[in-house]
């Protein structure tokens, strides 16, 4: 098994770039459905979600090609006049973000056959709002075999208010009503910076939304879309796990191509455990000269603190001086990780959707496994701050999100390599 062989003691010293979103990208590539044509989109990471989400594109009768410019990749999506609405289950497992194509299909085709997602092991993620929106709208929803099968004869616009501000929810109402009859209002809709780069994307392909930004999306309805090109935004969530990987090893670490207004919430707790932040024109630096000071972690929606930041935050603050409390609001499994950061000496105690963390001058170097992407690159910081040598295994789900992660790190300072490993054997 290929792992992350981490040896401890380095400070991370340097600039690293940031590319597009994965949590946008994702969406954006589902979009392209909605228009026969050309649709080209840039500022791609080159992850392993992208090539899935390419090639559950094609099986539906998309050609992809793709050319990488400069550090990202560049992809022309061609869909057809006449699509297949099968999104099969072997590629559907593999990342939860290919649900996204549920909405695009139906506005598209009036049907949908897709697979019930895989994904990350951090909780249950239900559809029930998904498939109550696009219900009230005219879809007839069912579960058979697997599949979530819909069916809709005419989209027609409706008010929606949604119970939670999910972001998946959102995405899927939002692409069916693009093309629905009428107006569509959804009320408590969510308002992270990939929302906001699906809007601006839509409306280009000729789409009418009002509201962007906000909790309130009202959305006219059009005949047709046409194919664009639109770079997606940054990643955040890449460029926070930087932020926070400079609090932990008391480094200095400019992040390029970020956008640190997205980033508030987080790098205000930069400046709580006494870090430096200085934004850019072109992202942000943060430098931490002495060990971090604890700071307590809430995760909510956007503009809140972003859940895929937490495990970051908990290695950083496993170091740091002081006791922190932790409370998660959005998955409840998220607090997994805890148990293998814990194998390294961390002192974690969870009690359901809490944890405190008391903070230890060092941690000790041990083999843990990745739960899902966050998890991975929160043990990877963990063992950047570790006495002796740290195995990560299960990186497969750092792939999923990180381009390039270790050749980063290494050139931050860090003694990183990926190798094969017997400890993780059957």
């Amino acid at each position: 098994m290929q792992v992350l062989r981490v040896t401890g003691g380095a400070r991370l010293d340097g600039a690293v770039d940031v590319v597009g979103a994965k949590n946008s990208v994702l969406k954006l590539m589902a979009a392209a459905l909605l228009a026969p044509g050309d649709t080209t989109l840039g500022n791609l990471p080159a992850i392993s979600d992208v090539t899935i989400m390419r090639q559950l594109l094609e099986g539906m009768g998309c050609a992809v090609t793709e050319s990488t410019v400069g550090a990202t990749d560049r992809v022309t999506i061609s869909a057809p006049e006449h699509l297949q609405y099968e999104a099969p289950y072997e590629l559907v497992r593999k990342i939860r973000g290919s649900i996204c194509v549920l909405g695009p299909l139906i506005a598209r085709t009036g049907r949908a056959k897709v697979a019930l997602p895989g994904g990350d092991a951090i909780g249950t993620r239900p559809l029930d709002m998904h498939f109550a929106g696009l219900e009230r709208m005219g879809t007839e929803i069912s579960i058979q075999h697997g599949f979530v099968v819909a069916e809709a004869r005419e989209l027609r616009g409706a008010s929606i208010w949604l119970d939670f501000p999910s972001v998946g929810a959102t995405e899927n109402i939002m692409t069916a009503a693009v093309l629905a009859k009428g107006t569509t209002v959804i009320d408590n809709a969510a308002r992270e910076p990939e929302i906001v780069d699906l809007c601006r994307m839509l409306v280009a392909m000729g789409a009418q939304i009002d509201g962007i930004g906000t909790s309130t999306l009202e959305i006219t309805g059009v005949d047709g879309l046409s194919g664009t090109t639109h770079d997606a935004v940054p990643d955040r969530i890449v460029a926070g796990t930087w932020a926070m990987a400079a609090v932990a090893t008391r480094g200095d670490i400019t992040v390029r191509g970020a956008v640190a207004d997205h980033l508030r919430i987080a790098l205000d707790k930069v400046a709580q455990a006494g870090g430096e932040v200085e934004v850019l024109a072109d992202g942000f630096r943060v430098a931490q000269a002495d060990r971090p000071r604890s700071f307590d972690v809430v995760t909510l929606p956007y503009p809140g603190l972003a859940t895929d930041l937490q495990p970051q935050a908990i290695a950083a603050l496993s170091v740091a001086d002081g006791t922190a409390m932790i409370t998660e609001n959005l998955f409840e499994a998220r607090f997994m990780f805890c148990d293998e950061i814990s194998r390294m000496g961390a002192d974690v105690r969870t009690d359901g959707h809490h944890a405190v963390v008391r903070g230890r001058e060092r941690l000790s170097g041990a083999p843990v496994r990745a739960t899902d992407i966050r998890a991975g690159v929160g043990l990877v910081i963990a063992g950047l701050v570790a006495e002796g040598v740290t195995e990560v295994a299960e990186i497969h789900h750092i792939d999923r999100g990180y381009v390039r992660f270790e050749e980063q790190l290494r050139g931050l300072g860090a003694d990183v390599e990926r190798v094969e490993s017997s400890t993780f054997g059957p």
